[in-house]
C-alpha cells in the first residue's frame, strides 16, 4: 500500500468512509467489520500526486491487528467490488 495513490486505494477498497485533508496531508479511512484502516497520503514533492506514506490498522474496538490481515479483509468489502 505504501506508494499507492488515492485512486489505487479506492479501486482496492471502494470509496473511503472518511476523507480528511489537513494542509498537505490527506487521510483516507476504510471501515469494515474486522478492522479500520487509516492511510496517510503526502506528495513526495511539490506538485506531485499524494501517495501513501504511512498506514495504521486496528480492530473496531481499538485493539491491534496485523495490517496485512486488515488489507485482506477490507479488499473483500462489498464496496470494493
Amino acid at each position: 500500500m505504501i506508494g499507492h495513490n488515492a485512486r489505487a486505494l479506492t479501486a482496492l477498497f471502494g470509496n473511503p468512509d472518511l476523507d480528511v485533508r489537513e494542509g498537505p496531508a490527506r487521510k483516507l479511512q476504510f471501515l469494515g467489520p474486522v478492522c479500520v484502516l487509516d492511510a496517510y497520503l503526502y506528495a513526495p514533492r511539490e506538485g506531485a500526486e499524494p501517495v501513501v506514506t504511512h498506514v495504521d490498522a486496528r480492530q473496531p474496538d481499538g485493539r491491534d491487528i496485523d495490517r496485512a490481515s486488515c488489507v485482506a479483509a477490507l479488499s473483500r468489502r462489498e464496496e470494493a467490488r
